[in-house]
């Protein structure tokens, strides 16, 4: 599967929408077309998905590592992916877009705001280009896609002074339908507010997908995956021996990597569930809680009957995994910030409650203190955190790891726990091994 990524100038340049024309424009020329998304976002993706009616894979190098980036990438379908950035082509110090591209050997389209510029334009696509060198990272540039720029001699000013070397891929018409509306953490999620299909359509129009193909490699082969060991004992095990993975499935927990589910389903039976339409808990071994926005469906979560059907079946020490918004509704209480207070599942020792402005944007180092559900004593987790909620936790609270990097719950401390429950502010994914780690607790605790 070749690829191209689409990295932008800066963050807010018109990347998700950019991405999005890309997908359907190859859509309509026939292709099979994979999303991606460099960085740990999960709103971006859900933009993807709606467009290419397939799952958009998350390529960080910080969680996954070169050679499991690349295992992810190759996990995907189709014969081209579409990789968006995340903020401007060479921000983030730890896995910006070009060390995404860089990774996987696939060439840059600089996504440049053209509304108010042409031969500029083409300067600042030429310097992106040369700033490669300088920032030691073996990325190639190899053109652009101007965004808001209009068709005629804006269009052919932005061409004609391009560099040699610099191809123009087309264009994004300027036209308000194609915007996406914002909240706290980002754009809405996809199947909330869908890019206008008209809109969408008329933009891939004016992308040159015979350039994109032309441009577009495949990356190295990953390395072979890690011999079997303990985690993957049971991966050959029947469906009716596997254990069960109950998995919250809805607005307030839409926030889960494709990769996590495909590891999930891997090793056992996963079934869904929605709290926020009032379903209970199903039948399960273990119950998975990923992040989302808890805050925005604090009263229909607290009069669902999964939470304290989970606050039940924690006590009795089944294994509960919540990762942000999961850690909030493990909580006994979440406060809006308008003040409305709603109680929630009441297993872990703590009262949430929404800021006005985020409390934490980060790469996250994890060091286990203690066993638990996703990390043995002494190991290490990386992840990603980003949220607008604090905790206020019991003075005897319990924690299973050190922040080595990122903010965590308080103190330089994180991964809350009781009985076989662990809620954490880190967003992890499966090739940190944490969620090995947490099915080989979920098995052991079916037996």
């Amino acid at each position: 599967m070749t690829g191209v990524v689409l990295g932008g100038t800066q963050s807010g340049v018109g990347k998700t929408v950019a991405a999005l024309a890309t997908i359907r424009a190859l859509q309509d020329d026939g292709h099979g077309v994979q999303p991606a998304k460099a960085g740990p976002d999960f709103i971006d993706p859900s933009h993807h998905a709606q467009v290419a009616d397939r799952p958009s894979r998350t390529l960080d190098l910080w969680l996954e590592g070169r050679q499991g980036l690349r295992r992810n990438y190759a996990r995907g379908h189709g014969d081209v992916c579409v990789v968006e950035g995340v903020m401007g082509l060479y921000d983030g110090d730890c896995s910006s877009t070009a060390m995404v591209a860089a990774a996987l050997d696939l060439p840059v389209v600089l996504v440049v705001d053209a509304k108010a510029g042409m031969e500029s334009v083409a300067a600042t696509a030429h310097g992106f280009r040369e700033y490669a060198a300088h920032a030691g990272v073996d990325v190639e540039v190899a053109g652009i896609l101007a965004q808001r720029a209009h068709g005629g001699r804006h269009a052919d000013g932005i061409r004609d002074a391009l560099p040699e070397g610099l191809t123009y891929f087309g264009r994004i018409p300027p036209d308000s339908a194609l915007e996406i509306p914002d909240r706290h953490l980002g754009l809405e999620l996809g199947p909330e507010a869908p890019v206008d299909d008209g809109a969408l359509a008329a933009a891939a129009e004016t992308i040159r997908t015979d350039r994109l193909l032309d441009a577009a490699r495949a990356p190295p082969a990953p390395d072979p995956e890690p011999e079997p060991g303990p985690a993957d004992r049971d991966a050959a095990r029947t469906a009716g021996e596997r254990p069960t993975v109950a998995v919250a499935r809805d607005a307030a927990f839409a926030f889960v990597y494709p990769a996590t589910l495909d590891r999930l389903r891997d090793r056992a039976t996963v079934v869904t569930f929605s709290p926020v339409a009032g379903a209970d808990l199903p039948a399960c071994d273990g119950v998975y809680l990923p992040g989302g926005y808890p805050e925005l469906h604090g009263a229909a979560l607290a009069e669902s009957p999964a939470l304290s059907t989970i606050a039940e079946r924690a006590a009795d020490g089944t294994p509960v995994l919540g990762e942000c918004g999961g850690l909030m509704a493990l909580s006994e209480s979440l406060t809006t910030v308008e003040g409305d207070t709603h109680a929630m599942a009441g297993v872990l020792p703590a009262e949430v409650r929404m800021c006005d402005r985020y409390q934490a944007l980060d790469h996250v180092e994890l060091r286990a203190d203690r066993d638990t559900l996703t990390a043995g004593a002494g190991e290490t987790r990386r992840g990603h955190e980003f949220h607008y909620s604090s905790a206020d936790v019991d003075a005897d609270a319990r924690f299973a790891f050190e922040v080595r990097r990122g903010s965590g719950i308080t103190d330089e401390r994180d991964g809350l726990t009781e009985y076989r429950t662990l809620g954490t502010y880190s967003h992890l994914h499966p090739e940190s091994g944490a969620f090995d780690a947490f099915l080989d607790r979920v098995a052991a605790a079916a037996e």
